[in-house]
């Protein structure tokens, strides 16, 4: 037997003595992974994906990478040639319990160079410790964030008990139906048995997270207007561009309705019909530009209308007809897109936000434990890849973790503040926490009807 060790004052006095060498030498572990954390993100963000010609194979490379480093099993799926969506999984140690989705896009819209303080690729990090570029909001935040999360989570030794997947779904921005649309239709999406899927959200310009739990759909509306030709200086009734302008009028008041609602806190913005002109076409064109001596006798407007999931689309078709486009006044109309309102059971596509739901409780104590704070929920805006998981029966929560931010997605100078980027982080590590540690009570089904 060897001889017990003994500890004495000397050994003591020594190491207490060392004990400041040791401390100083070594920087906390927060503060030495934050730049490595920081500089990924600008990687992710340096890679140019926008619309119309993204870089998918070198988004997809840097993403695969990511997997690699954590361990996580990838694959690469093709539904559409040159649109990959990438799709990542960690698996949970029952796998008889369904599974978490969380999703993000690739792609990002373009940017007006000239109009940027920043190149929106560069990914710059100005004094105050924003980082600028296209996507620092929308969203390619909220698809590191879930990377990060999960080696935070990897690193203290957490193992999950139902299976998380990510994946990385091409073209939201054009509508997303070579994506995540694709991806939600497929025999690949059946197989993974999900029960609740994560998407985007917008950023808060106060200190509450906001919450999404269903979205406006669009429906892009082009007035066309017919009338005789005539001369530039001419007075006559039912010109094409007379009766383009009468519907425009009409248009513009119905719009007035709706905003002073919101104006008045009356409702949400995403609880309204927005209606958004998004171009005008007239004219003969000339060598120089316009002929200035001459009616034209056509012209048309484009308007993108996006309608909440309670929203009377019949109501607002007859409008068009009879009001803002009627027949009567040598008009016509066709819709160029028409969004999901309701689900293959004709439900509104909403997702239950209250004890109904226990993801919905899950996600607000999570956020809590993160010392988070969560605003109202919210109908979204826009459309999202939430829709095609929606239209499933699946409850679909849109999220992005940015507080005290100017919302930025589409504009100019888009940015995040870094501080604001890895706070998101440590929120997403409590939810990535939460829901794949989740079991119903009474077992492993609950219903997805009562989600």
């Amino acid at each position: 037997m060897e001889k017990p060790y003994t500890f004495n004052l000397l050994h003591l006095h020594f190491l207490y003595l060392l004990l400041p060498f040791l401390t100083n030498s070594i920087p906390p572990p927060a503060q030495a992974d934050h730049s490595e954390i920081i500089s990924r993100f600008q990687q992710y963000l340096q890679i140019n994906t926008s619309q119309p010609s993204p870089d998918y194979q070198k988004s997809t490379h840097f993403i695969l990478s990511q997997a690699d480093s954590l361990s996580l099993q990838s694959q690469v799926i093709e539904f559409v040639q040159g649109k990959p969506i990438v799709l990542l999984q960690w698996p949970g140690s029952d796998p008889s319990l369904p599974s978490i989705l969380l999703n993000s896009h690739t792609d990002v819209v373009p940017s007006e160079y000239s109009k940027w303080v920043h190149p929106p690729f560069g990914a710059h990090i100005d004094e105050q410790g924003n980082i600028f570029a296209r996507g620092s909001q929308d969203m390619k935040c909220v698809g590191m964030q879930y990377l990060e999360a999960i080696r935070r989570l990897r690193s203290s030794g957490f193992c999950p008990k139902r299976s998380l997947y990510l994946s990385f779904v091409p073209d939201e921005e054009i509508g997303g139906r070579d994506g995540a649309e694709m991806l939600a239709s497929s025999d690949v999406f059946k197989n993974m048995n999900v029960d609740i899927v994560l998407d985007e959200g917008l950023a808060s310009p106060n200190e509450n997270y906001r919450v999404f739990y269903g979205e406006r759909a669009p429906l892009w509306l082009v007035i066309k207007s017919n009338g005789a030709p005539g001369h530039g200086a001419k007075l006559y009734e039912n010109s094409a561009m007379e009766n383009l302008f009468k519907s425009i009028e009409s248009i513009r008041r119905f719009r007035a309705s709706q905003f002073d609602l919101v104006k008045a806190g009356l409702k949400a913005e995403g609880e309204v019909i927005s209606v958004n002109m998004a171009f005008l076409k007239a004219g003969t064109p000339s060598p120089t530009g316009f002929v200035m001596n001459l009616q034209p006798s056509e012209a048309e407007a484009g308007f993108d209308i996006r309608i909440p999931p309670i929203g009377n689309v019949e109501s607002l078709e007859k409008q068009i007809a009879e009001e803002w486009a009627p027949a009567s006044r040598n008009m016509t109309f066709e819709f160029k897109a028409k969004g999901i309102l309701h689900d293959d059971l004709g439900r509104p596509l909403v997702t239950a936000t209250d004890s109904s739901n226990p993801w919905w409780t899950l996600l607000e104590e999570a956020i809590k434990k993160a010392n988070g704070k969560i605003g109202k929920p919210e109908i979204f805006p826009a459309s999202t890849d939430a829709q095609n998981f929606r239209k499933l029966g699946l409850p679909a929560i849109g999220f992005s973790p940015m507080a005290n931010t100017p919302i930025l997605l589409h504009d100019h100078n888009e940015f995040l503040n870094q501080a604001e980027y890895l706070r998101g982080i440590e929120v997403y590590e409590s939810i990535i926490k939460a829901y794949t540690s989740y079991i119903p009570p009474g077992g492993h089904g609950d219903s997805r009807d009562e989600l």
